[in-house]
């Protein structure tokens, strides 16, 4: 069976965090400020996709003070996103989700 023809222009919903530990001296808060303008400004670049929400935070836990990285996106590639976000540490709650299949699927 042909797959049926997409009516979204970016498919993918794709949402992640992003934890990524700090050295001892720097801003945790400065470090996630850099990560979401060098992951937005990389994304913009060479992903194509809308509906762009990036927003940072730091926080603390048994392994010390971290940067957080919260993205949503909407892409035709999640895996490139994914791909790219997890240099910079680790990621998780990661969420890829159809929309175009939600849509169809709606409509059915």
């Amino acid at each position: 069976m042909p797959m049926p023809e997409q009516s979204i222009e970016f498919r993918y919903d794709t949402q992640l965090l992003l934890d990524k530990y700090v050295e001892d001296g720097e801003d945790p808060d400065d470090v996630s400020d850099d990560l979401v303008d060098e992951i937005r400004d990389y994304l913009l670049e060479n992903v194509k996709g809308d509906s762009m929400v990036i927003a940072g935070d730091s926080g603390e836990d048994e392994f010390g003070e971290k940067a957080i990285v919260k993205l949503h996106y909407h892409v035709n590639e999640p895996w490139d996103v994914l791909a790219y976000c997890r240099k910079f540490g680790e990621i998780y709650d990661i969420v890829v989700e159809d929309m175009d299949r939600q849509s169809r699927d709606l409509k059915g």
